[in-house]
């Protein structure tokens, strides 16, 4: 479930809640459309952004809590000297007061998408099919009662197959954590199990992981064994994965690359060390960071799945 779901379950038993929705952006925006924030008349949960322009949401959410529950309204707002930014984009906001009657979204298994209609009473939300909803613009007539919105539930996230559970492993699981990257953490250690999301199983499971990825995996590989490693090295460049990085040093990398091509394995994706260029340093949380930088670098079309 996305992150504003659960957190407006624990709100609203506790009192009025709105909400804040990034409908559409245009040029230089701090964030995109989807993005939630949720507002109450002490507490602010999420971020569309900083600066005046949330700022100024706020205080519009708040209010709209002195308002009947259900009511919306629609703002747009240039990002210039108006609110005192220089991004220079424009970003389209709906601001409602959520009305618990129109949460029983709430109470269903989630799907992947909402949409939403505006309606004169409230923004009603239910899973499945677009119906009628598209894209809107940030500029033009404003959406009014009748239109209905597409409202993503998650952001697409690249697909990270990391091995490996030593002190590294468990940096970089860390910091893949609320990036928009889906983990997926082995390590061939049973004693290791109790590290939250970690599956333990053994190299042949790993390998068949490897063979099934999409091209839009980048894989990790940092076991605690040489061996191991160049094993899961070959099945990933023999397999789809787009990226293929691997800990090590220089000497480790040529030895690899040699033996690679001694076998006829394409080692074009393979690279080592893993880690954004540039950033320095041995600790385990600053190649955590230098990785995830990295892989938050990789273009965007080997991103989406072919």
């Amino acid at each position: 479930m996305a992150e504003w779901l659960a957190a407006l379950r624990a709100l609203l038993p506790h009192g009025p809640v709105a909400l804040v929705s990034v409908l559409a952006t245009e040029g230089s925006a701090p964030r995109g459309a989807g993005t939630k924030m949720l507002v109450t008349a002490k507490t602010v949960q999420g971020t569309i952004g900083g600066g005046n322009l949330e700022f100024t949401a706020i205080s519009q959410a708040r209010a709209a809590l002195a308002q009947a529950p259900g009511s919306w309204a629609v703002q747009d707002y240039p990002l210039g000297p108006l609110l005192g930014q220089c991004c220079g984009g424009r970003v389209r906001l709906l601001v409602e007061h959520l009305s618990p009657a129109a949460c029983g979204f709430l109470d269903v298994a989630p799907g992947e998408t909402l949409v939403s209609e505006l309606t004169m009473g409230a923004v009603h939300r239910t899973y499945g099919g677009r119906l009628a909803a598209s894209i809107l613009p940030a500029r033009g007539e404003k959406p009014g009662v009748g239109t209905q919105i597409i409202e993503p539930l998650s952001a697409p996230s690249r697909p990270v197959l990391l091995f490996g559970a030593g002190h590294v492993g468990q940096a970089i699981a860390r910091a893949c954590a609320g990036l928009p990257l889906s983990l997926g953490w082995f390590d061939t250690r049973p004693d290791l199990q109790v590290l939250p999301g970690l599956v333990c199983c053994s190299a042949e499971a790993m390998e068949d992981v490897l063979a099934s990825a999409s091209s839009a995996a980048a894989v990790l590989i940092l076991t605690h064994d040489h061996a191991l490693d160049y094993r899961l090295a070959t099945a990933a460049l023999r397999g789809p994965a787009g990226f293929v990085g691997m800990i090590g040093s220089v000497t480790k990398r040529a030895r690899f690359l040699a033996r690679l091509h001694g076998e006829n394995i394409d080692a074009s994706r393979f690279v080592c060390p893993i880690g954004l260029p540039g950033v320095g340093g041995k600790q385990p949380a600053v190649i955590a960071i230098a990785v995830a930088a990295q892989l938050l670098s990789l273009p965007k079309e080997s991103h989406d799945p072919a």
